[in-house]
């Protein structure tokens, strides 16, 4: 197996226009890019593991080299089954390298035959994150420019939900 496989790991509470960016980007790099929805109960997200599942592919069908798959074993173990040779990590801001520098390196510990690829968002969409997109829905703000339709759908129904 030659084929070039990369895993782009995350929760995905709920997916965004910069999470789509970096996706679409490692799609040209890869032969396939296995976007990675991890369970992350102790993070307690606002969508299920279905839920994100079910956004993300439905948004992501437009690239024929990706696939959504969700998981709840430990990075490693989920990236060797998927046999992939990277995991693509996003890096938004200078904040956020220590933090995955310390990841990538006990990754490599863990599975020296993967390596870790760090891709850096468009400019627009660097100070987007799922936390910040939650909260602006949470009290009803205007989250179109940061989230596809679907996501911005999804959150006022679970808004109003709660």
């Amino acid at each position: 197996m030659n084929d070039k496989i990369a895993v782009y790991p995350g929760t995905f509470d709920p997916i965004t226009n910069g999470h789509h960016d970096l996706i679409k980007r490692g799609s040209a790099l890869f032969d396939e890019l296995i976007v990675g929805i991890a369970d992350s109960k102790r993070k307690g997200p606002l969508f299920t593991l279905d839920e994100r599942i079910e956004l993300s592919a439905e948004i992501l069908k437009e690239f024929d080299n990706v696939r959504v798959v969700g998981f709840d074993v430990l990075l490693a173990d989920f990236a060797t089954k998927m046999h992939a040779k990277v995991i693509l990590r996003g890096l938004r801001a200078v904040s956020d390298f220590e933090y995955e520098f310390q990841l990538a390196s006990m990754n490599r510990h863990l599975i020296p035959n993967i390596e870790t690829m760090f891709l850096t968002p468009a400019e627009q969409f660097s100070f987007i994150s799922s936390s910040l997109i939650k909260e602006i829905a949470m009290l009803d703000g205007d989250v179109s420019e940061f989230a596809h339709p679907i996501v911005q759908q999804a959150l006022k129904d679970k808004f109003k939900k709660v």
